[in-house]
């Protein structure tokens, strides 16, 4: 945030007297009231410094107040610029921190123009990028907390709905056994006291006899005593046979009512130890953000490597079958998962594995294949020389799905994955547009995309050149076949540097190629089998 705090006349403050700042001098950083101004702007050492009004000053944001152009650790004016390192040096930090920097370049190149660059439009738009995707992000989040309250809302009701329904139904078996005992209750109480009136009736008429036994053995004859007692006779075993007859039956076996518990509702207490879970389950977003540049994170001024950062290292050799070392490579190509190899000498195209292993043979041609690229997705490009054709292979389905018809011989290839840069073997190629298959013709030769040649580069170490390639930041690849040498030449065509030669196993070099992203290298060489003691052609692959 901008002060608005007023500067004092940094001159004046010096001697003690309190002005205030008009102008801020941008060379001396100095404030200067008017007075104080006026002397600065005439005096022969700074009348050409660049002065700014002190209100404009404290507009700028704190971080960029506190930028100096002098060095904190030298006390000197910054008059270089570290391309390796990206930050500005005095030259004292030349000597004390960046002996071995190669890029070192004078700090007002990098800064002529900076205002009007393009990079400052393109960081104010990832500003404002930036903010529109934090408001539309705040936005999206608000509206979540919205919907994750309604849920929540919505998970109460489902709970507490799951409660009534609970006891409704818990109170529904409540009813369902209080009925069932009930009903049990009535019919076993029914029988017993049924069976109690009975029992009661013959007591009563054994009772009857027994309060009469006394007044017959008194008064009764003895005729009148004898039919007495065969009565009573009679009576007291029917009464004994009735009673023997329960006892043998179930009639004095204990019916007891007993509730028996379901056990799947005992089991509640113990298994059910919660009413549910709350998951936090997680779907795709639909918020829709506004993608960033690439680049956005590279400084104004990139940061290239040096040509001498340039150093290989192997990763892997591609293992040819003992049945296939008579090749003779052209063409190796880095895909996204596999290498690809040429043979020109049996006319075929050959896949293998990342780890370098052989999987299949793609295709075979009836023609001579000079060169191959690969152009997207599942497509290589091959060219078949002098017959003035190039084949589209589908390296997925092992065929060729077209095949271009050109004015001219088709030896060199290239594509960017839109188009197809085909060349002859004298001055000129054709640019093939693969949305419609359009051809156009030009001149070649080391150009740009206008054809206008960029560079030439000679040197004595690039002998007989063979197959080339780019990195990701524009440094050139050259096979030197003569030489056994790969070299490498900077992107403003100045200097070249061999980077893998014979003593790294290179010999006969015919094919390159390099995966941009992935910053992988394949070479094409000869190599010794010491079974058979005779060389044969393999390819290499590196990482730079």
């Amino acid at each position: 945030m901008a002060s608005s705090v007023q500067k004092p006349c940094t001159i004046c403050h010096d001697d003690g007297i309190s002005n205030s700042a008009v102008t801020w001098c941008t060379e001396c950083e100095f404030f200067f009231c008017g007075d104080c101004d006026k002397t600065h702007s005439k005096s022969h050492l700074s009348k050409h410094h660049k002065t700014m009004s002190a209100e404009d000053y404290q507009k700028l944001p704190t971080f960029m107040q506190e930028i100096s152009s002098q060095c904190r650790d030298h006390k000197k004016k910054y008059e270089l610029y570290c391309s390796f390192h990206a930050c500005p040096c005095c030259v004292q930090c030349v000597t004390d921190k960046h002996k071995k920097c190669q890029e070192m370049k004078p700090l007002s190149d990098i800064l002529q123009q900076v205002k009007s660059s393009a990079s400052v439009q393109l960081f104010e738009k990832d500003l404002k990028n930036v903010k529109e995707n934090l408001d539309t992000a705040i936005k999206y989040m608000k509206t979540r907390i919205s919907t994750i309250n309604t849920q929540k809302t919505k998970a109460v009701e489902e709970i507490q709905y799951m409660r009534k329904s609970i006891n409704d139904y818990l109170n529904k078996l409540e009813q369902d056994i209080l009925n069932d005992l009930e009903s049990k209750h009535s019919k076993l109480k029914s029988n017993m006291a049924s069976l109690v009136q009975q029992m009661e009736q013959r007591a009563s008429q054994i009772n009857l006899m027994q309060s009469q036994f006394t007044k017959m053995t008194q008064y009764a004859t003895e005729l009148q005593m004898y039919i007495g007692l065969r009565e009573i006779e009679k009576t007291t075993a029917q009464a004994a046979k009735y009673i023997e007859d329960l006892e043998s039956g179930d009639h004095f076996i204990e019916k007891n009512l007993k509730v028996k518990i379901s056990t799947a509702l005992q089991t509640i207490l113990q298994d059910v130890k919660s009413f549910g879970d709350i998951d936090i389950n997680t779907t795709t977003s639909t918020l829709k953000i506004k993608a960033g540049r690439k680049d956005q994170a590279q400084h104004l001024v990139p940061k290239v490597p040096g040509i001498e950062q340039i150093k290989p290292s192997l990763l892997t050799k591609l293992t040819i079958p003992e049945d296939m070392k008579s090749l003779s490579i052209t063409a190796c190509l880095i895909l996204p998962d596999n290498f690809i190899i040429l043979d020109q000498k049996k006319y075929q195209l050959l896949l293998f594995s990342n780890d370098g292993i052989f999987i299949r043979q793609i295709v075979t041609f009836t023609e001579t294949p000079y060169d191959a690229c690969f152009v997207r997705n599942n497509t290589v490009a091959v060219t078949l020389g002098p017959t003035t054709k190039t084949a589209l292979v589908d390296i997925e389905k092992n065929t060729v799905i077209q095949t271009i018809k050109l004015s001219h011989g088709c030896f060199g290839v290239a594509s960017d994955g839109k188009t197809l840069v085909i060349s002859d073997s004298d001055s000129q190629c054709t640019t093939v547009n693969l949305n419609d298959m359009s051809h156009t013709i030009k001149g070649m030769g080391g150009s740009d995309c206008t054809g206008e040649p960029v560079w030439t580069y000679q040197h004595q170490d690039i002998a007989r050149p063979r197959g080339l390639t780019l990195d990701k930041n524009g440094f050139v690849y050259i096979a030197s076949f003569r030489n056994n040498s790969i070299m490498v030449v900077s992107p403003d065509g100045k200097t070249c540097k061999t980077i893998l030669s014979e003593a790294d196993g290179i010999k006969d070099p015919w094919a390159i190629d390099i995966n941009r992203e992935t910053g992988m290298m394949i070479v094409s060489s000869k190599t010794f089998d010491y079974n058979s003691c005779t060389h044969y052609e393999t390819a290499f692959v590196y990482k730079i």
